[in-house]
């Protein structure tokens, strides 16, 4: 039996006119920062919490870091409510604040705001949040809020289940990384990106969230970092950055 096949038409000129699709904004940015979160979810001390070989005290720090981070990243928000673009991304439902205090609470007692000390970067970290808030351009407010909280969206739980089961802790220690308000994190999260492909930004402004998360993932990457080096398992931060106090996240409390 003789097959015969027909090769594919060529592609007219109609065809060649048709420009591709663009793509989505959410998927842009999850593509062009892929190999900066990994820096973080890579980070020893994240890879040893999550294992139970770390301390108690070391998940505090931790928490601690997130603290000031979480502070003024909340102070931004407060101001970015009011603004047309960036505001469509601020709600209370992703909050992480008053969980943060409690479990600190739970882990440390009632004098937890003296274990609250910063290391150098997150220093760093909170005075580009509070940059992010001081400009007139939402560009930076939004890849830090994308890059915090569609994080813990899409990791805390899996982060706060190994906590208690690693270190015997209850959930109401646990409770930054669970999201009691938003009932189902994944559409939530398509939500989120949703919201992204709408934005009214050109390309550049595309550009300027996607230069900004990569710098919020060398951030999270480099406080990681710092808190080995605390427990000696890294190289040693600057002698001259001593770990200090951050007077950032009280207001927001």
């Amino acid at each position: 039996m003789t097959i015969t096949t027909t090769a594919a038409a060529p592609p007219t000129e109609a065809d060649l006119a048709v420009p591709p699709a663009p793509v989505p904004f959410s998927e842009l940015l999850r593509t062009r920062t892929r190999s900066g979160h990994g820096t973080s979810s890579r980070a020893s001390f994240m890879s040893d919490l999550m294992r139970g070989t770390c301390s108690r005290d070391d998940l505090v720090r931790l928490l601690a870091q997130y603290w000031h981070v979480y502070g003024a990243l909340e102070q931004a928000a407060v101001i970015a409510a009011a603004h047309p673009v960036a505001g469509a991304f601020v709600t209370d439902r992703l909050t992480r604040l008053p969980s943060l205090e409690a479990d600190l609470g739970h882990l440390v007692g009632p004098a937890w705001r003296d274990h609250l000390a910063a290391v150098p970067a997150t220093v760093e970290y909170v005075d580009r949040l509070q940059k992010a808030a001081g400009s007139s351009s939402p560009t930076a407010f939004v890849a830090h809020h994308y890059t915090r909280y569609l994080g813990d969206l899409s990791g805390g739980q899996h982060i706060g289940r190994a906590l208690r089961l690693r270190y015997g802790l209850p959930d109401e220690a646990t409770s930054f990384f669970t999201f009691d308000a938003i009932a189902d994190p994944t559409a939530f999260k398509d939500e989120y990106r949703a919201r992204l492909d709408s934005l009214p930004w050109g390309e550049a402004d595309q550009e300027a969230v996607v230069t900004e998360v990569l710098h919020a993932y060398d951030l999270n990457a480099r406080l990681l970092a710092e808190l080995d080096a605390e427990r000696g398992l890294g190289p040693s931060p600057d002698p001259g950055a001593a770990v200090r106090p951050v007077a950032v996240a009280g207001a927001a409390s």
